[in-house]
């Protein structure tokens, strides 16, 4: 008996490898591709590959010509998997074109041709939302192309302004301390939506001649949908929409320029919005939204403001807590180290901004309960991360609840929209006639 044991052990080992290897080899066949997804944008494109079960991959950089090519372990090469190549469009900023292929047994390999020199990100997110896991390439550009078109606007001569977005305009004066006599703003009804009377602006020294620049966000996009609605409307879409109209108002304006957070259907995550606003020297940043309640009957618009103490209702808590889930579902990579990240959302004393944003807050609200119930009848507070910049007032409007039929109606209306667009412009300007922009020192943005 003795004499067998080792041919006993050997076997069970011999035994216990091929059940591993058998395992492996499940695993191996077993991690699908379920879906494949390329959101191109000025500002990045990403590239998602949604699949079963979690993966193991390596990046690599290479020049002449440049390419990032990934190889991805254990994984099938399925037609969701090929299907990636077929997604990428001819005006894509930064690529040229996506091949796939088994590059050896068990590796599939992805290569991207560039158009450009990029600076790649990738990492791998668990499940979240209506997801499971997910392999994310973002292919940034080497030159930050905002940082680009500020330098651009810095070196311009002083008698203009450039906006972001390349247009220029006149600069126009600042708004004085007390608003003129003639600076009327009527309010909007449904019946008639008023022409609202531009403020009149007065320079108090030709060296503060600037514009009021106003950061408009529009909620969620790309990956992340945001609410949706009985009928399949989908957040993302509702608040671009609304967003670029409201810009288009702002920019009708002589002494005010809107700038848009993200201009097209494509992720930025929260703190992302923030930097952004800051970067652009941004007097106000007002965010819009139209989310979901559990009980579909909910309706009735609502502003928020950011609150260091606690939520005001359960309905804000619960509100703020969704939309900060965003960066789960939208995508974000943890270990990316921004600077100017630390330096905004550092633990400040907010409670200036905070008071600022409860009077644009209020502003906004009065307004826009002249074309809606309103939800609150006054400024609700919670905290919300997309609304800490520690020196620009910001408020968050949820225009309507999308999971109201009724109201999900009202968001795809463009009537609606245009109404909804001009209460906040108008409130926006009661705002300044009673808080009027100072002369603001350049922020370093190094």
């Amino acid at each position: 008996m003795i004499k067998r044991l080792p041919f006993i052990l050997l076997s069970l080992s011999l035994s216990l490898g091929v059940i591993l290897g058998l395992g492996a080899a499940a695993h191996a066949g077993g991690n699908t591709v379920i879906a494949a997804r390329v959101w191109p944008a000025q500002e990045y494109t990403r590239i998602t590959l949604e699949v079963s079960s979690p993966l193991v991959y390596k990046m690599t950089l290479l020049k002449n010509p440049e390419r990032v090519v990934v190889d991805i372990d254990h994984i099938e090469l399925n037609q969701a998997a090929k299907s990636l190549s077929e997604k990428i469009l001819m005006s894509d900023p930064y690529i040229a074109q996506l091949r796939v292929a088994q590059f050896k047994p068990g590796v599939v390999r992805l290569v991207v041709d560039l158009k450009t020199e990029v600076k790649p990100t990738i990492f791998t997110l668990p499940p979240a939302g209506d997801y499971k896991h997910r392999l994310v390439l973002d292919v940034y550009p080497a030159k930050d192309p905002l940082m680009a078109m500020l330098a651009a606007r810095d070196s311009a001569p002083v008698t203009e302004a450039t906006d972001i977005n390349q247009s220029s305009q006149p600069v126009t004066e600042m708004p004085s301390t007390q608003p003129s006599a003639g600076a009327v703003t009527t309010p909007v009804t449904d019946d008639k939506v008023a022409e609202v009377k531009s403020v009149e602006v007065q320079s108090t020294a030709d060296k503060d001649l600037r514009q009021i620049t106003i950061a408009i966000d529009a909620g969620h996009g790309g990956e992340d949908p945001g609410a949706r609605g009985a009928n399949g409307s989908r957040e993302k879409d509702i608040t671009l929409l609304i967003a670029k109209k409201l810009k288009a108002k702002i920019d009708a304006e002589p002494s005010m320029r809107g700038v848009l957070t993200r201009d097209d259907d494509y992720f930025i995550p929260l703190h992302g919005r923030v930097v952004k606003a800051r970067k652009l020297q941004a007097d106000l940043f007002v965010s819009i939204h139209a989310d979901a309640f559990t009980n579909p009957a909910a309706h009735g618009s609502s502003v928020f403001a950011l609150s260091e103490k606690g939520a005001t209702s359960a309905s804000a808590r619960y509100l703020a807590k969704k939309e900060n889930e965003s960066d789960l579902i939208g995508g974000v990579s943890l270990n990316v180290k921004d600077p100017v990240l630390a330096r905004t959302l550092l633990d400040l004393s907010q409670t200036a901004t905070i008071n600022d944003s409860l009077k644009l807050g209020k502003a906004v609200l009065g307004y826009i309960g002249e074309i809606n119930k309103l939800h609150k009848n006054h400024v609700e507070q919670a905290g919300f991360a997309v609304l800490k910049s520690p020196d620009i007032p910001s408020i968050l409007v949820e225009t309507a609840f999308i999971s109201n039929p009724e109201e999900e109606r009202k968001l795809n209306d463009d009537d609606y929209q245009d109404k909804l667009v001009l209460s906040i412009l108008a409130g926006i300007k009661k705002y300044f006639s009673a808080n009027p922009a100072l002369a603001k020192t350049k922020i370093a943005l190094e």
